[in-house]
């Protein structure tokens, strides 16, 4: 292995093993990190939308663009720069969220479904490649999002700036902001956890300068593999750890916070992967640009974070898969420790009082904890076996 690779290598690798430890502390299941989805819940928690489901401010976001300005200015690659078409990238930017909340995850989001053995990724991942070859042939053409200048320091540290200040708020005056109390929203690993992993991620992604879209764009483009060692070591973690603590899942029907419309998740990576290549980098290295003085960049983020707000505002996002194909109500509880799954039944039976529902779980322990609930509810609980995992129907 040659060492120039070591760097970027290193830096997937901390992702992949970051994005199980958060997931494990309470995040979402194939969702440690998610930049789409993390700033689609900033994006509600400041009260741009009102999708009562993802309203959270993340501290992932907060803690990636902090790491990555702190080691930017610690080895001097902190340079403020900025005028490069300023107001296109704020509209490409809100189309590459769109499009990754229409498949329900960004570029990274993508690799981490594709490690819990989500085959809907698979789809993703054939749309974000159509995109990015779509991409690469309009840069062929002669399409330029022109060059940006030097710029005033305090240009490049807007968004450091206003994700310090968010911190601030959050920690001292959190009534400001909205919480979801169910849905994605609400399951979170512990907030100064989150916070300080993040920071290290971001500090290695900027030293790295890891990136989704450049590893399969240099790949057409340039026969360059070297940001794609980083893609694939979030892949190989990921898949790892996943089937080392038995949370791998291999299929497409009724995976976490994911859906089986195939059509929406190819089209919706196909716009993710042809703007990515127009601004420059992913979602996640957007927001490293920015941290580290971009102010372009800083604008892509500033439009993502609206362009999330308009997919939940205007019926844009895809809609997580929560039916059996019998057309019963349906919860999805694997990859969850209790008490998630009583919980995610307990807020399903509140809402909706379902006269029949089935259940999901990957543990003896959930089946008993879930039976007892229901049982107390007034159901009648059966639950058989489905390889390693179990499925629970509860009956009135």
């Amino acid at each position: 292995m040659k060492k120039v690779h070591l760097g970027v290598i290193i830096a997937g690798a901390a992702v992949g093993l970051a994005a199980l430890i958060l997931t494990a502390l309470g995040n979402p299941t194939n969702m440690g990190f998610c930049i789409a989805c993390f700033l689609r819940d900033i994006s509600g928690a400041v009260g741009l939308h009102s999708a009562a489901k993802v309203q959270y401010v993340r501290p992932e976001i907060i803690g990636l663009v902090l790491g990555a300005f702190i080691m930017s200015v610690a080895s001097k690659e902190f340079k403020a720069r900025a005028g490069s078409s300023p107001a296109i990238r704020f509209v490409l930017g809100a189309f590459v969220v769109i499009g990754a909340l229409a498949f329900l995850g960004c570029p990274l989001r993508m690799v981490l479904r594709l490690g819990g053995g989500d085959l809907n990724a698979l789809v993703g991942l054939i749309g974000f490649t159509g995109g990015i070859l779509l991409g690469i042939a309009s840069l062929k053409k002669g399409f330029s999002l022109k060059r940006s200048y030097e710029a005033h320091k305090a240009e490049g540290g807007v968004l450091p700036t206003v994700m310090a200040a968010l911190l601030i708020l959050v920690v001292t005056v959190p009534a400001l902001f909205k919480f979801s109390e169910e849905g994605p929203g609400s399951m979170r690993a512990p907030f100064w956890i989150a916070l300080v992993i993040a920071l290290v991620v971001g500090a290695l992604a900027q030293k790295s300068r890891l990136c989704m879209v450049g590893g399969l764009r240099d790949a057409f483009m340039l026969k360059d593999f070297h940001l794609l060692y980083g893609f694939v070591a979030i892949f190989v973690v990921t898949l790892v750890g996943n089937l080392a603590m038995g949370k791998f899942h291999l299929g497409f029907a009724l995976q976490p916070i994911a859906h089986s419309a195939h059509l929406w998740n190819l089209l919706g990576m196909v716009l993710v992967g042809w703007g990515s290549v127009l601004l420059g980098g992913c979602p996640l290295r957007q927001l490293i640009l920015a941290a580290q003085g971009n102010g372009d960049s800083a604008v892509t983020v500033f439009g993502m974070l609206v362009g999330a707000a308009l997919a939940h505002n205007f019926g844009l996002a895809g809609n997580p898969d929560s039916k059996s194909e019998a057309g019963e109500s349906m919860i999805d509880a694997r990859g969850y420790s209790c008490p998630m799954p009583v919980v995610m039944v307990q807020n399903e039976v509140k809402k909706n009082a379902p006269a029949s529902l089935d259940v999901l779980v990957d543990s003896m322990t959930c089946v008993e904890n879930v039976t007892r609930f229901a049982e107390k509810q007034g159901y009648k609980v059966e639950y058989a076996a489905e390889g390693e995992d179990f499925r629970l129907k509860l009956n009135k």
